[in-house]
């Protein structure tokens, strides 16, 4: 059993920058796959990024692709968003995810879900 704790949401302006954490309880976090999602008011729920067990593979949705990165710290049961550049659309509720055995770009992949921390961005 993983429980997620994501931190770090807030309020910013666009083009600010915004650092999410996502800590884990657990004896098996760092076998984890992990990853985000978000959740912005009315829309569906939709991938962000996610990392493997070891940090070494990550993959991204298109629009963060070059402004957000997604990293980890197996020693602190720890997983990290980076966002940059942040836009408008980037506003929603973002979860942490985890699984031991699947990672990839479907909310049914992860086995684990955080509570969400909500991200707004303000122009």
């Amino acid at each position: 059993q993983v429980t997620l704790v994501e931190s770090g949401g807030g309020l910013v302006q666009a083009g600010e920058s915004l650092r999410l954490s996502c800590a884990a309880a657990g004896p098996t976090f760092s076998n984890n796959h992990m990853g985000w999602f978000r959740q912005a008011p009315g829309k569906e729920r939709e991938f962000v990024a996610a990392i493997n067990w070891t940090g070494l593979g990550t993959i991204y949705e298109s629009s963060v692709k070059a402004r957000f990165t997604i990293t980890r710290d197996n020693a602190k049961n720890t997983m990290y968003l980076q966002m940059r550049s942040l836009r408008l659309e980037d506003t929603a509720v973002y979860f942490c995810v985890a699984d031991p055995d699947n990672w990839g770009k479907d909310a049914a992949d992860y086995r684990y879900w955080g509570q969400g921390t909500q991200v707004t961005i303000s122009s």
